[in-house]
This record gives structure tokens, C-alpha cells and sequence, in this order.
């Protein structure tokens, strides 16, 4: 009888418990699974995102060999403005950068490659935009704003034999030619890409001595 008595007991606090926290333990059940849920909603919809940019980045570049650069920065713009949160809105300014410098249009590209630095999602990729944006300053002659955009990514690493290689270019451009052969054989040491053509640009400098 005393067991049955404190099972009663025991019955009879759960229900005073359950009565008391009930409704708490419920809600606290219902925010949890909404959480979990809610996150996997979201991570749906984040990889949908993603699909449907990679695949306005594909058709990107599929309009590149048939379109003008104007149409190409056209669509990598309308990319960006859908898509700005995702790597692919990066690579669609590198993309029209490209575009633009093969028409010749070296002040739509600088522009480009300015907003992939600035959209870049990676150290690596924003130094290999800087990259291309000090090789299409040089091309337009602006040593300066290049030099700076080196000074200012170079870190010496993976892409540190090019920059190497960009600063040699700037040192020749301005005629000193030391300085350009000691970045060259720096470029070289870094093992930049291209090492024929530096090896190239070394040989057509001045002997030691005489620069």
C-alpha cells in the first residue's frame, strides 16, 4: 500500500510539474524543430542561389567569343546586381575585364578589375585581380597608380614572381635598368609564370656595367 501510495505521489508531482512547465517545454520544442528546419531552409536556399549563378556564369561565358565587350559587361553587371553575394559575381568582373581588354577599352577593364578587388571573397583572388590591374595600368601608362596597387597586394607569396615580373617592366619603363634586372632575376627566383619571356627580357637588357 505504501508503494502505491508513493507512486500516487510521484504521479501526482509529474502533473503538478507538467502543468507548471508544460506549455515552456512545448515552445521550447516548437523553436528548436523551427530552428533546425529553419536553418535548412535557408542552407536550401543559399545552394539554390548558388546553382543558379554558377549557371548565369556559365552562360556568361559561353556569350563571351560571339558578343561585343559592351554586351558582355552588360551581363556580368545584370550578374552582380543577382547574384553580388555569391564568388561568381567576382569572376564576372574579371570576366568583362577581359572583354574590355580585348577590344582595346583598357579604362572599362581598370574599372573592372577595381570592382573585382572590392567584390573579391578571398585574399587569393582580389591579389590576382590587383594583378591584372597593375598589368592594365602599365599598359596605359600609369607607373604610378601600378606601382601602388603592387606595393599594396604583394605579399610575396603565389603571385609574388608576377608582380615581381610587373615591377621590373615599370623599373624598364622608367630606365632603370638595374632595378628592372633585379627584378627579373627576383621574378625568376619566385618562379613566375612566363619565365621564357623574362629570360627574354633579361637578355635584351643592357650588359652590367654599362646602364
Amino acid at each position: 500500500m505504501a508503494d502505491l501510495e508513493t507512486d500516487d505521489e510521484k504521479v501526482e508531482s509529474i502533473k503538478r510539474w507538467w502543468k507548471a512547465n508544460g506549455v515552456s517545454v512545448v515552445a521550447g520544442v516548437v523553436l528548436g524543430l523551427g530552428a533546425v528546419f529553419g536553418w535548412r531552409a535557408w542552407v536550401g536556399y543559399q545552394d539554390g542561389v548558388r546553382q543558379r549563378a554558377s549557371i548565369a556564369f556559365e552562360q556568361l561565358l559561353a556569350s563571351m567569343p560571339a558578343a561585343e565587350s559592351e554586351q558582355v559587361a552588360s551581363r556580368a553587371s545584370a550578374l552582380q546586381d543577382e547574384y553580388g553575394s555569391t564568388p561568381y559575381a567576382m569572376l564576372a568582373d574579371l570576366t568583362a575585364a577581359k572583354a574590355h581588354v580585348e577590344a582595346g577599352n583598357l579604362s572599362a577593364a581598370g574599372a573592372a578589375l577595381r570592382s573585382a578587388i572590392a567584390d573579391a571573397p578571398d585574399p587569393g583572388l582580389k591579389r590576382l585581380a590587383a594583378l591584372r590591374l597593375a598589368r592594365v595600368l602599365i599598359a596605359e601608362g600609369d607607373l604610378e597608380q601600378a606601382s601602388s596597387v603592387i606595393a599594396e597586394h604583394d605579399d610575396g607569396g603565389a603571385f609574388g614572381g608576377d608582380f615581381a615580373t610587373l615591377r621590373g617592366d615599370i623599373a624598364l619603363s622608367q630606365g632603370r635598368i638595374d632595378d628592372a634586372r633585379n627584378d627579373y632575376r627576383r621574378a625568376l627566383e619566385l618562379d613566375a609564370g612566363n619565365r621564357r619571356l623574362i629570360d627574354l627580357k633579361l637578355q635584351d637588357l643592357p650588359p652590367e656595367g654599362t646602364s
